[in-house]
């Protein structure tokens, strides 16, 4: 049962960061504050499901096909949060 719940959760999170190209199309969602609040949500959210799906897939011992599937894209979003945080900082 464990195993079903955090395949559900980091499968889940490989289609949330795409809700952010609907709110983009508010003309709210393009002014400076919320705008960077927005994608530091996002950024963070990324990072956090790369982490916990290889939390999951790794200590949690959840490793079978769609896992994978999921822990490759996940990490990439982290991946790419990680690198929007960093261009943040930066600026």
């Amino acid at each position: 049962m464990k195993e079903k719940v955090l395949t559900v959760i980091s499968t889940l999170m490989i289609f949330i960061p795409w809700t952010i190209l609907p709110l983009r199309s508010f003309d709210w969602a393009l002014e400076s504050p919320a705008a960077e609040i927005m994608i530091s949500c996002y950024a963070v959210f990324m990072i956090f499901s790369g982490v916990f799906t290889a939390v999951s897939y790794g200590a949690a011992k959840v490793q079978h096909g769609w896992m994978k599937v999921c822990l490759v894209i996940n990490c990439l979003y982290a991946v790419g949060g990680a690198a929007a945080v960093g261009m943040m900082a930066l600026a």
